[in-house]
């Protein structure tokens, strides 16, 4: 596990910090260790046992330098698990589609971001997100206690009030790599703890 720390005193200087730093190690990663990762964080992943035997998972397309979730979302949907994925709104909530396999996917350009691969069918509305018995949540790093850092847009955190809300209470994953499991992130008030991380040296739980 990674010492960096950051300082608590002041939380959005910090997580802005960061990011800028996880954001630049994964820009250098050549592609071909991406893939490569991408196929071994599909094994691993259903070391976690809810994403095992998830009827609905919540998930996400891997975009850049991301951990990849191409060979998962493929791995699930042959079990017969239902795929949810994200669809980015102008005011940065998420509607959701289900996936239909990589042809089914559309790429989106969206002002001010890369482009994003999202579901072209039937849009289900934001609240489709509650159905799911796993999300999979995008990630810069986790700590100790499962304290997640984001990219900052505000999207999952719409996500994860919209679950609370509804009482819902999926098993919530994050997929980094093994350097982003670090020793402490900084946190907000909303800020949620995940119950597991997945990393190529496997799955980790949190209390």
């Amino acid at each position: 596990m990674s010492q960096h720390t950051g300082d608590a005193r002041g939380a959005h200087p910090d997580k802005r910090t960061l990011r800028r730093e996880f954001l630049a190690v994964r820009n250098t990663l050549p592609m071909d260790d991406v893939r490569e990762t991408e196929t071994v964080l599909a094994e691993r992943a259903f070391e976690v046992e809810e994403l095992a035997g998830a009827r609905t998972v919540a998930a996400y397309v891997s975009v850049g330098g991301e951990p990849g979730t191409a060979v998962l979302l493929d791995a699930l949907r042959a079990r017969g698990t239902r795929v949810l994925l994200p669809v980015l709104l102008p005011d940065n909530d998420l509607d959701w589609g289900t996936y239909e396999g990589a042809s089914s996917l559309v790429g989106v350009q969206h002002p001010g971001r890369i482009a994003l691969l999202e579901p072209g069918g039937e849009r289900l509305g934001p609240d489709a997100v509650t159905a799911a018995d796993v999300v999979l949540l995008p990630g810069l790093a986790v700590d100790a206690r499962g304290m997640r850092l984001g990219r900052g847009g505000g999207s999952y955190d719409r996500v994860l009030a919209r679950l609370e809300a509804a009482g819902a209470h999926p098993t919530l994953v994050v997929l980094l790599y093994d350097a982003e499991v670090v020793a402490h992130v900084p946190e907000e008030a909303h800020d949620k703890a995940v119950h597991a991380v997945v990393t190529p040296s496997g799955a980790r739980r949190f209390t």
